[in-house]
């Protein structure tokens, strides 16, 4: 399957930060039909053909996504999108 990783630098408290990570799964969700999961400090998400990981560290985020077949098609687009929501979601305003 092929993989999307994306890890964004973060300045953000631990608490700040598991509620970017939820922003971001929230749009996931809705937009890929996604279910979103926390174990400990890593949200995980899955779906058919799609599944996932949010590993929130100390001073990053870090996602992993692995895709099936069909949706490696779209591995581009969806690389840009989460990379572009990553940024907005973990920068500080």
């Amino acid at each position: 399957m092929p993989d999307i990783s994306i890890t964004q630098p973060h300045s953000l408290s631990q608490t700040d930060a598991r509620a970017a990570a939820q922003k971001v799964a929230d749009k996931l969700a809705r937009e890929y039909g996604l279910q979103c999961k926390w174990e400990g400090d890593v949200l995980r998400f899955a779906r058919s053909g799609v599944e996932g990981a949010l590993t929130l560290g100390e001073r990053q985020a870090a996602l992993r996504i692995q895709l099936g077949f069909l949706m490696s098609a779209f591995a581009s687009t969806i690389e840009q999108k989460v990379a572009e929501s990553m940024r907005k979601t973990f920068t500080v305003a």
